[in-house]
């Protein structure tokens, strides 16, 4: 983290505990530097993009403390964020853990030729990965969309530090490396032996093609001061899940303001994440040149979002989104866009995606999007909306805060904030805070397409390559009342 924004905080956080506004020194953050308690990687896939060359997704986790840690590591599907996999991993001090998603006859599954100890055992043969599964939405868990384990193939992930492991314990030894290899041989007490964290943690997903030369690498988005406490569950749970958030204040920098908030009376527990996460705006550029034969997608990960809504139809989601859950329709939100080409031509018209969603505006209906551009397909997302455009090339305004909004979505509002400015200095008071928009993540994907090539000896050459760009964002924040100076 920068040295401006790190006064900012550390402003922030002394202003909390001198006006009591929290009771807590500690709070959630997004940390720009890439380390954390929490990673949240923002999509995985194994579709074929054509027939016979699927994508692979290579995962990784690297412990830069000095202390072992225990970790959840949790798979969810795209369209409803319904968990397909979780288990717990175990970090020795400096440790890297990597696995591959890769598909199966059927869905998705996973395996790892790592040695770090997991609970239970992931498979490390790639002939025999261990399968991601549809329990926690088919039976009984229904919830009206395609119930199949194909819904498996795309998703995203999450980890989250459920504590360091206290040195000199039975659980460091059974994790800590000896010549390259765990004993993996005697968990009984690690839920005793699981103290607080203290974060450090930083991953990176890599989604590649190999059969059609296409890669992109995207870093996990990192929280901070996720938890002042252990967060350890034994294998099968659940939990910990970004809900566990604790203590329940966030710290956003907008501009020369940094909000400290309070969101312990609030209705929603994660409310913390979802503050930091929340943008009004989303830009990106996109590329779809006749002469390279160019491709862009963009990814929209709203990690939060099945913390808000419920299955069934309606227009009410209760909080923050718009609509519930309501099967192979979505839970659809609306958004304004506005495409520019790169001659500062614009296009900004209703309607623009297609086909049209089941809503009559544009609109993102899924917990993973994927917004294709004039159908190119770059990942052949099924949670895809389609956004056509006369523009060769260029960049898209994508707006959370339409007139089709209803007042009180796409809106968070929280407790007392205490409000640092690094313009004027001093610590201020809010009353209330209001975050504007949406809790997103995401990235674009851009593919060019030479055909064969022929090198210098005669033969022939692929030439296809991909490069990832993360969203470019804006923030809206207010205030319920003026700052009053301290």
């Amino acid at each position: 983290m920068n040295t401006f924004k790190k006064k900012s905080l550390y402003a922030a956080l002394a202003g909390v505990s001198a006006l009591g506004a929290t009771g807590a020194a500690q709070a959630v953050s997004v940390n720009p530097d890439g380390l954390g308690q929490a990673l949240i990687y923002p999509y995985y896939t194994v579709r074929d993009k054509v027939a016979g060359a699927p994508f692979a997704s290579l995962l990784s986790v690297v412990n830069s403390t000095a202390s072992a840690k225990a970790v959840k590591v949790r798979f969810l599907e795209g369209k409803n964020s319904r968990e397909v996999l979780d288990f717990n991993l175990y970090l020795s001090k400096k440790d890297v853990w990597v696995a591959a998603i890769i598909p199966t006859a059927t869905g998705a599954g996973i395996y790892t030729p790592d040695k770090s100890c997991t609970t239970p055992q992931v498979s490390s043969s790639a002939a025999n990965p261990t399968p991601f599964v549809n329990y926690a939405y088919v039976g009984s868990a229904a919830d009206g969309a395609d119930p199949s384990l194909d819904r498996t193939r795309e998703g995203y992930v999450e980890i989250i530090e459920m504590g360091n492991i206290a040195a000199g314990s039975d659980t460091e030894d059974a994790v800590t490396h000896v010549a390259g290899v765990p004993l993996c041989d005697n968990f009984a007490s690690a839920s005793a032996d699981t103290v607080a964290g203290n974060g450090g943690l930083f991953g990176t997903m890599t989604l590649i093609n190999v059969l059609l030369g296409e890669e992109f690498g995207v870093d996990a988005t990192a929280l901070e001061g996720f938890s002042t406490t252990p967060l350890w569950f034994s294998p099968g749970s659940v939990d910990p899940q970004l809900a566990l958030v604790n203590p329940k204040v966030s710290v956003v920098t907008s501009g020369t303001n940094t909000y400290v908030t309070d969101w312990s009376l609030t209705a929603d527990a994660v409310n913390p994440v979802s503050a930091v996460l929340m943008h009004n705006n989303v830009y990106n550029e996109f590329v779809l040149e006749t002469v390279t034969k160019s491709g862009t997608d963009w990814v929209m990960t709203m990690p939060t979002k099945r913390f808000y809504i419920a299955t069934g139809p309606g227009n009410n989601a209760g909080r923050l989104f718009q609509r519930n859950f309501n099967g192979n329709n979505g839970s659809c939100d609306d958004v304004v866009i506005t495409q520019y080409d790169r001659e500062e031509r614009t296009v900004s018209t209703p309607g623009s995606f297609s086909p049209p969603p089941p809503v009559q505006t544009d609109a993102i209906c899924w917990e993973a999007n994927v917004v294709t551009f004039n159908n190119t397909n770059v990942f052949n997302s099924t949670n895809k909306a389609n956004l056509p455009t006369g523009f060769q090339a260029g960049w898209v305004g994508m707006n959370f805060n339409g007139a089709t909004v209803p007042a009180g979505k796409h809106e968070l509002v929280g407790g007392t904030s205490t409000v640092f400015n690094t313009a004027v200095g001093g610590v201020s008071q809010l009353a209330s805070t209001t975050f504007q928009g949406l809790p997103v993540i995401g990235f674009a994907a851009i593919t060019f397409n030479n055909g064969a090539l022929t090198a210098a000896d005669g033969s022939a050459i692929q030439s296809n390559y991909g490069g990832d760009f993360v969203h470019k964002q804006t923030r809206s924040i207010s205030g319920g009342s003026a700052p009053v100076s301290n």
